[in-house]
């Protein structure tokens, strides 16, 4: 894993509470516009950058539901080239996954495209264009999606906490050179500017909260030291734990996202560890006392309604090939999987509705890699036994995992590595369910 390399970790306090993150009011249907932008990424004082958006800002707004509610969203497009938007994490109808080519036909600057789907699962997900993904999602086509429990936990403040990394100039410039076949070839665009912003930047001691952690970061990997306050984690990727954890370690791959309920003491700092002093990504600022604190035990948040796997129909293999220093394959771009670069003409697998299969995933590279599987929800598993229930699952370089999943959403779903150059650059399959 990289370190940072930043010019300004002294004003970072200063400038990662500066953009708040806007939210959207879902009374009626929702219009995303996706449009050139001008965003404060520096601190205040500092230069601008010209970035990509929705409906003026990046990230976009922040849309918010009920579980079980229905979503409807006609998103715009007039960035000067194809788009179109893939809700990420979300177990929806196949048509409404947003893959140009896969699932609906790319929509052209000018043009739009209406999604409507229920929302089946509480939990914290995000959207994002899924074209040219790797320049399009780093120039801030990006937003969160929030799901709430129909009877949340108790909390003082519900708070997303999106976490990026930028490649910029010293006057804020974003620098080009998205298609760098030099960061696909290795561990993807690492930026030398980056921030954890919070949608609330102040907050009282004693307060409870629920942090919505959320790594939109092309291809960084972001460990993450929460201080300043004391609870679990309660999620990952959407889906609730079996019960909350003590946070000892967060690490989070780009897409991967984590929910805590946390009670403050103090200022609470997001710090990403360095071999140096420990970087500032991002802080909430305590103002005043809660004179009631909610206190208590941390509560377990309602069970996903997600299939329990049966024994495997399928054991497959899925070995992740390439980049730079990796072995040679038979592909025809820098990465591969199973000596196949970009999308086969027939699927990787398929499945009936409903059957259970094992796949093994083999990261035979020198780089890590986060494998997202579109439309469903996978079990993690060591050692034959159910671990934690993901939709992106990271391998560190020359680690193999075992993943189960009940393959029981209908339809052609993508299976890639979310290191989007990476992707961009071979790493990428697919699924039938019939």
């Amino acid at each position: 894993m990289s370190n940072l390399t930043l010019t300004r970790r002294s004003v970072l306090a200063s400038g990662a509470a500066a953009l708040i993150l806007p939210r959207a009011v879902l009374a009626a249907p929702t219009v995303l516009r996706a449009e050139p932008v001008v965003a404060q990424i520096l601190p205040k004082g500092d230069g601008k950058t010209a970035m990509l958006g929705l409906n003026g800002t990046t990230p976009g707004p922040e849309l918010r539901l009920k579980q079980g509610e229905r979503l409807e969203v006609r998103f715009e497009n007039h960035i000067g080239s194809d788009s179109a938007l893939h809700w990420h994490g979300i177990r929806i109808d196949n048509a409404m996954d947003g893959v140009p080519g896969m699932t609906q036909d790319p929509v052209p600057d000018g043009g739009h495209f209406d999604y409507s789907f229920v929302a089946p699962d509480a939990g914290t997900f995000w959207y994002h264009s899924h074209s040219r993904s790797w320049e399009q999602v780093e120039q801030g086509l990006y937003g969160p999606l929030i799901v709430e429990e129909v009877a949340p936990p108790k909390v003082d403040h519900d708070v997303t906490v999106v976490i990026d990394d930028w490649r910029l100039q010293e006057d804020g410039t974003l620098m080009g050179g998205f298609g760098n076949r030099h960061d696909f070839a290795h561990a993807g665009r690492l930026g030398n500017y980056a921030r954890a912003v919070p949608s609330r930047n102040k907050v009282r001691r004693g307060d409870r909260l629920r942090l919505r952690l959320i790594n939109t970061a092309t291809a960084r990997v972001f460990p993450v030291i929460i201080s300043g306050g004391a609870g679990k984690i309660v999620a990952l990727d959407g889906m609730p734990l079996a019960a909350p954890r003590d946070i000892n370690e967060i690490v989070l791959a780009p897409a991967q996202r984590m929910d805590l309920i946390v009670d403050v003491t103090e200022a609470l700092r997001f710090d990403f560890p360095t071999r140096e002093d420990p970087y500032e990504l991002g802080r909430i600022e305590v103002e005043g006392e809660n004179p009631n604190p909610i206190g208590g035990d941390i509560p377990t948040l309602p069970a996903a309604n997600v299939a329990t796997p049966d024994t495997p129909v399928h054991d497959l293999t899925l070995t992740m090939q390439g980049g730079a220093m990796g072995g040679r394959h038979t592909g025809d771009d820098i990465w591969a999987l199973n000596g196949h670069s970009g999308l086969p003409d027939t699927p990787f697998a398929s499945f009936k509705r409903g059957e259970t299969a094992r796949i093994r995933l083999i990261n035979d590279t020198a780089f890590p890699h986060g494998m997202h599987l579109h439309g469903h929800h996978f079990f993690e598993e060591a050692d034959g036994t159910l671990g934690d229930l993901r939709d992106t699952t990271l391998l560190n370089r020359n680690e193999t995992r075992d993943i189960l999943c009940v393959f029981d959403n209908p339809g052609k779903w993508l299976l890639h590595c979310h290191m989007l150059g990476h992707q961009a650059a071979g790493m990428k399959t697919w699924v039938e369910v019939a």
